[in-house]
């Protein structure tokens, strides 16, 4: 069952600190209904492609190619975000979901665009 709180939130800031930091990035980490986990990436000096972006964590790749730079930094985070003893057994197939926890990549949000700082 997916689970997320505080503790293990923790576990992730100690991570996704250095990582923000290399990469002159400002985000926020919120929990959200005890099953997730949520970086919004607020400004930095990376053009993401937009000022509003929900990542696709699993299509970093693809989506990023082009932008070696974020596609990189958003490695980084997507690996601090799985820093929390982080497992997915989930077969959707048979419809059997079992993850530690669900996690988010946004860049920007809805109400405060991402700020690109020169």
């Amino acid at each position: 069952m997916a689970w997320m709180n505080q503790e293990k939130k923790a576990k992730i800031a100690a991570k996704m600190k250095p990582v923000l930091k290399k990469y002159g990035l400002k985000g926020t980490l919120s929990v959200h209904n005890h099953s997730s986990i949520s970086v919004n990436i607020k400004s930095g000096p990376i053009d993401f492609g937009g000022d509003r972006i929900q990542v696709n964590p699993y299509w970093l790749d693809d989506h990023y190619k082009d932008r070696p730079l974020a596609l990189a930094a958003l490695k980084e985070i997507k690996q601090a975000l799985l820093a929390a003893d982080y497992y997915d057994n989930s077969d959707a197939q048979v419809d059997y979901f079992d993850t530690a926890y669900y996690y988010n990549i946004n860049v920007g949000k809805w109400n405060k665009p991402y700020e690109l700082v020169v």
